[in-house]
């Protein structure tokens, strides 16, 4: 198993966790019909979820970028930068 996997598969649980924490909430609103504090507590969870799963997506995505190597256009020239692009999108 290699970075790329670990990416994906971090980026799958975020936004897993992403859409569990919604349907939690949606689910829950349209249960009760009024807000109340079990509705606040389920929103609550739901805002604990949703950062959990961006933070996530946040590490997967700079794990696939590191794994292809594209860190190097973080630090390159202007033109440099522009030719190493123009080569990436000719692929």
């Amino acid at each position: 198993m290699n970075l790329l996997f670990w990416g994906l598969t971090v980026s799958l649980i975020g936004k897993v966790l992403l859409a569990t924490g919604v349907i939690v909430a949606h689910s829950k609103i349209a249960q009760e019909h009024r807000i109340d504090s079990a509705v606040l507590k389920s929103f609550k969870r739901e805002q604990v979820i949703t950062v959990i799963g961006i933070i996530l997506i946040i590490i997967g995505y700079c794990m696939e970028v590191y794994f292809y190597g594209f860190t190097e256009l973080l630090t390159c020239t202007t033109g440099q930068c522009g030719l190493e692009a123009a080569a990436l999108l000719s692929q």
